[in-house]
């Protein structure tokens, strides 16, 4: 167990017959003591100090947990924002690749039905120019022929007639 002061004040040595001066001895004392007093008193200081250092310590050791839980989670939620964003530009990617096929689609389609229309179109006005033609050859024939002449001679009797 450690010497306090009040140890050293009432310390008692013996006596001898060539011993020390009682007064010298006690004034070492004293001033042992008022040294050892302020050691003691420092050692506390210095001891609630080093508590408060280590409570603050403490603090800023769970400040720094909390903030590397606060780090963490953020980094989880950028990273889940990060794939949800990338999730969602691809259906839309996927959406609009959809809507383009579709597109593409009817539009090959109308193309196609636009096509055989303007074929048979064209079928039908081929079709009518022979028929027309073949009128206009079979009219032109009628003209062409010798009946006419006695149709034309008739017709100027007929008138005389009248």
């Amino acid at each position: 167990m450690p010497l306090t002061p009040l140890d050293i004040h009432n310390k008692e040595f013996g006596r001898r017959l060539r011993g020390y001066d009682e007064d010298e001895v006690n004034e070492f004392l004293d001033q042992i003591i008022k040294d050892y007093e302020a050691m003691i008193r420092e050692n506390k200081e210095l001891q609630n100090q080093l508590m408060a250092m280590q409570d603050k310590l403490g603090h800023f050791a769970n400040i720094e947990e909390t903030l590397s839980k606060t780090i963490i989670v953020a980094q989880e939620a950028a990273d889940e924002l990060k794939g949800n964003a990338k999730k969602e530009a691809q259906l839309i990617v996927k959406e609009a690749e959809k809507n383009a096929d579709r597109i593409i689609n009817e539009s090959l389609s109308k193309s196609r039905k636009y096509a055989l229309e303007v074929e048979e179109l064209k079928k039908q006005a081929a079709i009518y120019r022979a028929r027309f033609r073949t009128l206009v050859e079979t009219q032109l024939d009628l003209l062409n022929q010798d009946g006419w002449e006695k149709l034309e001679t008739a017709n100027v009797g007929a008138r005389e007639l009248e």
